[in-house]
C-alpha cells in the first residue's frame, strides 16, 4: 500500500520492501526494528522436498486483495497474474506433493480491521476449476490476528489461515450479538470458521512430508507451554481431507 502524497507506484514500493537484493532497511520500515525481504520476486513460486509454494501479489491495494483486472479495463492492474498462477497450479498438479497458495490479503476473514478479498478468490477459483486442480492450503497475512477457516470444494478439505500477529499491533475479532464470538461458526454452506487468536502474537509452524500436510499456529511469547501449538490443523494430500488432530 502506498499512502497518498507518497507519490511512489504501489509495484516498486512492493520491490524495494520485498524483493530486495540484500535485507536492508527501509525508509518504509519508519522506527520499526524491521528489513526488507528477499523474496525471489512479486509473485513466484518456490519447490522444495515434499511442497510447492506459489506466492501471489495482491498489495494494489490495502482493501481488497486484487491480483487482476477483474474486468475492468481501467484497472491499473492487468491479468498476466491469472496465467502464472494457471501454469503454476498445473506444474504442481504432477508433483503430487502439497500445495500451499499464499497471498498477502485473506479470501476468509472475520477480523474488524481487516477483511475478506471475495473477489481475489474468485479470480483464484476460476484458475483453480480451468486446471480442475485445488490447494492443499490457502496462508495469508494482512488482518493482525489468527484465524482458520475450512472450505470444502469437490470434497476436498482446504484449510485458509490467517496469521497476521507477527508483532505489528494486534485487531480483535468481530462479536456475535451474543457477546465474545464463539467457535466453530458455518460462515456458509462450504465454509466453517473453527478457531482464532485476537489475544496473542505468534507464528505458523508448517510441516510436510509425502502423504501428510500439518500447519500449527504457535505463541510467540517464550515459555514451556509455548511448545505445544494453539492451534493445528492437518491435511492428508492424497484424499485432500482432514485428518483429526
Amino acid at each position: 500500500m502506498v499512502y497518498s502524497g507518497d507519490g511512489v507506484p504501489s509495484l516498486a514500493a512492493f520491490l524495494r520492501n520485498f524483493v530486495s537484493d540484500q535485507p536492508v532497511k527501509t525508509s518504509e520500515s519508519g522506527n520499526l526494528a524491521r528489513t526488507a525481504m528477499t523474496q525471489p520476486g512479486v509473485y513466484f513460486t518456490l519447490t522444495a522436498p515434499f511442497v510447492t509454494i506459489i506466492g501471489l501479489y495482491s498489495n494494489v491495494l490495502e482493501d481488497p486483495g486484487v491480483i487482476s483486472s477483474e474486468g475492468n479495463s481501467t484497472s491499473p492492474v492487468d491479468d498476466q497474474q491469472l496465467l502464472f498462477l494457471a501454469n503454476a497450479l498445473q506444474k504442481a498438479k504432477a508433483s503430487k506433493g502439497a500445495v500451499l497458495l499464499v497471498t498477502h490479503h485473506p479470501p476468509y476473514s472475520a477480523g474488524i480491521m481487516h477483511g475478506g478479498s471475495p473477489r481475489m478468490l474468485a479470480d483464484i477459483d476460476q484458475v483453480c476449476k480451468k486446471v480442475n486442480f485445488w490447494p492443499h492450503a490457502h496462508l495469508s497475512g494482512h488482518a493482525h490476528n489468527y484465524q482458520r477457516f475450512t472450505r470444502t470444494v469437490n470434497q476436498f478439505d482446504i484449510p485458509y489461515v490467517v496469521c497476521g500477529n507477527g508483532g505489528h499491533g494486534l485487531s480483535p475479532i468481530k462479536g456475535s450479538k451474543m457477546g465474545p464470538l464463539r467457535t466453530p461458526v458455518q460462515v456458509s454452506k462450504d465454509v466453517l470458521f473453527e478457531n482464532f487468536d485476537d489475544q496473542d502474537y505468534g507464528y505458523l509452524w508448517v510441516v510436510v512430508d509425502s502423504k501428510q500436510l500439518r500447519i500449527e499456529f504457535h505463541d510467540a511469547t517464550p515459555g514451556q507451554q509455548t511448545k505445544s501449538p494453539i492451534d493445528a490443523v492437518t491435511v492428508d494430500l492424497v484424499k485432500h481431507q482432514m485428518i483429526s488432530n
